[in-house]
């Protein structure tokens, strides 16, 4: 009787195994192993159960054993739902897969620079991007996002610098950095990123690009960008770049050609023909570096430089450096690389910055770059209506002047301008003299001395820096129309100096100090406009062209982490 029972307990438990493996795990566990074949009667459980019980009590035991066999066989096998909740030695078993996922997420922390040097160390996830980097610091110190925000890659030892991709992993990018080597990531804005999809046309000038196959008629700018992300057609950037010979100190002029498989040079002169181009570079393994100190460090015959750097640690001889006669060259050649390397994940990362590592395939071209085409037909139509509207506006509105007994219309334009900058000025003067006084009439004296120092603690003004630290600064931050700062002048201690970039060429105007009745102005029109600080000065050129060559949109600033 006791063998037919355990041996109907097997059958129970085989049943049970089938219909849950949970069960399974569950009788295998508690017999000692977290196997189902353990669910099989152990040898000595047998002899056991044929071993006769004493005579006394042989029909007692018997019975009940019996009936608690029964019992047992009568209650159903009911699985535990919640069997990360327990606290038995088989718990272990059951949730190692429910955590495997978030224990593979392993975390190191990361150091972060910004411009003044200050750091910030980061505790982050082996599989965060650089945007995701850029958000948190966002969010920590409380800044604007604006999308320009970026982390860069730092290589002090061989002065060279890359834009690290929002997609990239940074994790990945430290992997590769040697371990004596002192590398530095680097928090700060960069306008410039994707502003060849915005401005296509201040990226690729004409006499760079070429088109492998005939074209009919004139490719517009838009077109160009969609051939560099499309696989079938790709347009092709030619020019003359110095390239430096390997293991040499010296440079040599080469004419360059720009495909989709790599970069190539002529051994003949400006021939295309295949058995005149020699393979220079790609792509694939490596990373685009611009050169921050290209003649102190390399040699370079000028400072518009950049190299190939093989995505593994290597020393300064696996770098193939290149050099460019001017900053537009050096953007083109640098912008169309960064387009054949990465297609759309580029135009991905610029149309949803907050979305994840997910890929662009190619069938997404035609659809994306309809929508980009359509947003800048808007924008254009737009900018037409504004200027209607403007127009019409502006002739509907005449100059009035009610400084005599009865009002009357100005018809001379340059008497209402005259009247137009007395009345400004006389405004200014008076909002001055209130935020000044706070209501004292002998405090004129401070308030100009207030005003003359109140720029201080803006943004966009940098104490006594030289003209190249200037110039370093708006590079960093991308050639972008309107980036700006103001800075002390070096050569007059008592002007200063607005630097600005406008075409991809960076230009410094002088603010001269004029004295009018004894107090002191700010003009960049030699008195035509005055201005009592350098923050109206600044306000206004941010919503007036006046006779710079572009408003003032962007200002650089040295951020502190």
């Amino acid at each position: 009787m006791t063998t037919s029972l355990q041996d109907g307990q097997s059958a129970a438990g085989r049943a049970a195994a089938r219909d849950s493996p949970l069960a399974a795990q569950v009788c295998g566990a508690a017999q000692g192993r977290g196997d189902a074949r353990d669910l099989v009667p152990a040898p000595w459980l047998h002899a056991r159960a044929l071993l006769p019980p004493p005579d006394g009590t042989r029909g007692c035991a018997a019975d009940r054993r019996k009936k608690k066999d029964l019992d047992v066989l009568e209650m159903p096998s009911i699985p535990n739902p919640f069997p990360e909740l327990c606290c038995s030695p088989f718990t272990s078993v059951l949730s190692a897969g429910l955590f495997s996922k978030a224990n593979s997420r392993k975390k190191q922390v990361i150091k972060v620079y910004s411009e003044d040097e200050t750091s910030r160390a980061l505790e982050v996830p082996s599989d965060i991007t650089a945007r995701d980097v850029c958000q948190l610091l966002i969010l920590k110190n409380h800044y604007i996002d604006d999308h320009s925000w970026t982390l860069f890659e730092h290589l002090p030892h061989t002065g060279l610098e890359r834009t690290i991709e929002d997609h990239e992993l940074v994790i990945e990018v430290l992997s590769n950095w040697g371990m004596e080597e002192e590398n530095k990531l680097y928090f700060r804005k960069n306008y410039a990123k994707y502003e060849f999809f915005k401005n296509p046309m201040f990226f690729f000038p004409e006499h760079m690009v070429s088109f492998a196959t005939e074209t009919n008629g004139e490719i517009s700018p838009t077109q160009i960008l969609q051939m560099f992300l499309s696989s079938s057609t790709y347009p092709e950037i030619h020019g003359f770049l110095h390239a430096k010979e390997q293991g040499k100190k010296s440079w040599k002029k080469i004419y360059f050609l720009l495909r989709r498989s790599g970069l190539y040079f002529s051994t003949k002169g400006t021939s295309k023909e295949p058995r005149h181009l020699q393979f220079f570079s790609e792509f694939g393994n490596s990373d685009i570096y611009v050169s921050l100190a290209g003649k102190k460090k390399h040699g370079a015959p000028t400072n518009y430089g950049f190299c190939f750097k093989p995505n593994k640690a290597g020393g300064p001889r696996d770098l193939k450096m290149l050099c460019a006669e001017e900053e537009q060259s050096r953007t083109c050649w640098v912008t169309a690389i960064r387009l054949l390397k990465y297609g759309m994940q580029l135009y991905q990362n610029y149309m949803h910055p907050y979305q994840g590592r997910s890929g662009c395939s190619s069938q997404s071209i035609s659809p994306m770059f309809q929508v980009l085409e359509k947003h800048t037909a808007l924008q254009e139509t737009q900018k037409m209506q504004a200027k209607i509207q403007r127009s019409i506006s502006e002739n509907s509105l005449v100059a009035m002047d009610f400084s005599g007994q009865k009002s009357r219309v100005i018809e001379n334009p340059t008497e209402a301008l005259s009247v137009a900058v007395e009345e400004g000025l006389a405004w200014r003067k008076k909002g001055c003299l209130r935020l000044g006084t706070h209501g004292s009439p002998t405090a004129s004296s401070q308030s100009c001395a207030t005003n003359m120092a109140i720029h201080r603690s803006q943004p966009w003004f940098h104490h006594k820096i030289s003209r190249e630290e200037a110039q370093r600064l708006i590079i960093q931050q991308g050639l972008v129309d309107g980036v700006f700062l103001v800075r002390d002048s070096q050569s007059n201690p008592k002007t200063f100096v607005l630097s600005m970039s406008h075409g991809q060429k960076i230009k410094h105007f002088q603010i001269i100090p004029v004295e009018d009745d004894g107090e002191m102005f700010h003009t960049l029109d030699d008195g035509h406009t005055r201005f009592t600080d350098l923050i109206q000065l600044v306000e206004f050129y941010q919503l007036n062209k006046g006779v710079l060559p572009c408003k003032l949109k962007h200002y650089c600033a040295r951020i502190a982490l």
